[in-house]
């Protein structure tokens, strides 16, 4: 995207942004058969070998911290010993929390009934999982399964969905002043919504850090980032509440049980070992967690060159594919690159395929993906985005603000006003009226 600035206007030149027009059998055909079987000893050899990873990570710690001491390690200052201790600890919390987000990733699998050809298997292992991390199962996989089947739907879609200029309270768009793709706009109305939008370095930070850290638990209690057009106390633990139906209640009830024990447990461990042992072996990997959970899912459905449709343009091959796959942690180089995607089984490297036919297993993603990209890259579309990490969450965080009221197919457009991305439509679709868009 680079400015073109005229007298009293600012154009841009934006990428184009292919707008697929594949069938569910298009990109069926593309992936090899094997990729869609499941087995229920090779997805519990991946819990099990979480668990251990955890355990061997709090084993090195523990060991470690035996020698936090002048008997044996030398410090300059005795402040430091306090200092060294909580920096061993930080990176135990950093460290497991990626493998619990692995147990997170699995228990998310459950939900989509990839986990085991039996849904009784499937949905156990899930509720014990979710259970465990704080999460109510039942009532995500429900949710969550109308996320998939309405990706990127302005209406339908359950989580991620941007909010447009009148729900901002923003001054009406008036087209002769800024055209409704973003790419021109005046600088009167680029002052006027810089002023209504604009961040600072300092409140972007810190707006972007309070999104991660609290954005799951703020999603599950009070529908954050979901559709605005819910009712008032929407969330996932009120069996009444409109995203879930009647026969669904005692599901939900179940998700709730297992979401109460997990609170019992942490206050009985709390009572048992104290507040700052159950701190440091758990609840800041817990944070961690929840943390790591949202910039990979906020990365994935979240950047200036991501669709999103109305009604009149959404297809289901569509939706699934305005989404992007991330290296997680690629930014701090191969390494970590390698280990992000490993203790998460690449949730974020393969999300796209899971996004298409959400029942292949972790273990065949890879695969899948790789053929997926290769089908997708024929049709000129290309959904592999940057890194995953902090940097990038800045930068979207800054880049997506809001996207117009009307329109069948929309892009984030910035505090400026301006678009990075408009659509390209292929010659399948070419008959679809620009003014649609």
């Amino acid at each position: 995207m680079s400015l073109k600035p005229n007298y009293g206007m600012t154009s841009i030149e934006q990428n184009e942004v292919v707008i697929p027009d594949l069938t569910v059998k298009d990109l069926h055909s593309a992936i090899p058969a094997h990729c869609f079987e499941r087995s229920t000893l090779r997805s519990s050899l991946y819990v099990a070998w979480d668990c251990i990873m955890i355990g061997g990570i709090y084993k090195v710690a523990t060991f470690l911290e035996t020698f936090i001491n002048p008997e044996f390690l030398s410090l300059p200052h005795p402040t430091l010993y306090p200092v060294a201790r909580f920096s061993l600890w930080s990176l135990y919390g950093f460290g497991t929390s990626l493998f619990g987000t692995g147990l997170w990733v699995i228990a998310h699998e459950c939900g989509h009934q990839a986990f085991s050809k039996s849904k009784f298997i499937s949905n156990s292992v899930g509720w014990v999982l979710h259970s465990a991390l704080g999460v109510p199962y039942h009532s995500f996989r429900i949710s969550h399964a109308k996320h998939h089947a309405a990706t990127g739907h302005m209406i339908r879609d359950r989580v991620f969905v941007p909010q447009t200029r009148g729900q901002l309270g923003l001054p009406p768009l008036d087209p002769t002043k800024e055209n409704i793709l973003g790419s021109t706009i005046s600088d009167d109305v680029m002052k006027e919504l810089w002023d209504a939008l604009g961040d600072s370095p300092i409140s972007a930070t810190l707006g972007s850090a309070t999104y991660l850290l609290g954005g799951l638990l703020a999603h599950l209690i009070f529908n954050a980032s979901g559709q605005k057009g819910n009712p008032a106390g929407t969330n996932y633990f009120n069996p009444n509440a409109v995203i879930f139906s009647p026969r669904q209640r005692s599901a939900i009830i179940l998700s709730d049980l297992g979401f109460l024990l997990w609170m019992a447990g942490i206050a009985g461990s709390i009572h048992i070992f104290g507040f700052l042992t159950v701190l440091r072996i758990y609840i800041v990997p817990y944070i961690w967690i929840n943390h790591w959970v949202v910039l990979i899912t906020f990365l994935q459905h979240t950047d200036p060159l991501i669709p999103h449709y109305r009604a009149t343009e959404f297809t289901f091959p569509r939706g699934a594919l305005s989404t992007f796959d991330r290296s997680l942690l690629g930014d701090c180089g191969k390494i970590m690159g390698w280990i992000g995607a490993h203790a998460t089984h690449g949730i974020s490297e393969t999300h796209v395929v899971h996004h298409v036919f959400s029942r292949i297993p972790h273990y065949h993603a890879w695969e899948a993906s790789d053929a997926l990209h290769k089908r997708l890259e024929q049709s000129g579309v290309v959904l592999r985005g940057a890194p995953g990490g902090w940097r990038e969450v800045y930068r979207v965080f800054k880049e997506c603000k809001f996207v117009e009221d009307e329109g069948g197919i929309v892009f984030y457009k910035n505090a400026y006003g301006l678009a990075a991305g408009r659509p390209k439509l292929t010659d399948s679709n070419a008959s679809h009226s620009v003014d649609k868009l």
